[in-house]
């Protein structure tokens, strides 16, 4: 579910950072349907899944970060290979989302993109519950 959320989502929206292709970093920002935001969505988040350390599940996440919707994708994705302490740190991150889109940071983002950030964010929180319940003790 939260991966078909992730696609209408990173697919979605109309108005945010107008980036040029290059620095990685700039898709967590970048969260217009362009396609150079796309592209560098993609980029960022194939990065993800081809990070063996993980080591982006420890950078912080802000509002544009949550309406991209990049490192929330790449937990959902990510959550059976993600160890007890990662997959609560995935799980603050989401739980943090709908009030980081609320809270005043989120100058160029669309009242949708906003909503959409907020959703995808409660779903990837309850995607990661369900595993740590699973698993973790």
């Amino acid at each position: 579910m939260a991966f078909l959320l992730a696609v209408t989502f990173v697919a979605a929206g109309c108005a945010g950072n107008e980036a040029a292709l290059g620095d990685p970093a700039l898709g967590l920002k970048c969260v217009d349907d362009s396609h150079v935001c796309i592209s560098q969505r993609k980029m960022v988040f194939d990065s993800y899944m081809a990070d063996k350390s993980r080591a982006w599940v420890n950078q912080p996440a802000g509002p544009h970060e949550y309406a991209s919707g990049v490192r929330l994708m790449a937990f959902s994705r990510k959550r059976k290979e993600l160890n007890c302490n990662e997959l609560a740190r995935g799980k603050e991150e989401a739980d943090r989302g709908p009030s980081a889109l609320s809270g005043g940071g989120y100058l160029g983002l669309t009242t949708g993109q906003i909503a959409r950030g907020a959703m995808l964010a409660r779903e990837v929180s309850r995607e990661l519950t369900q595993e740590m319940t699973r698993r973790c003790r």
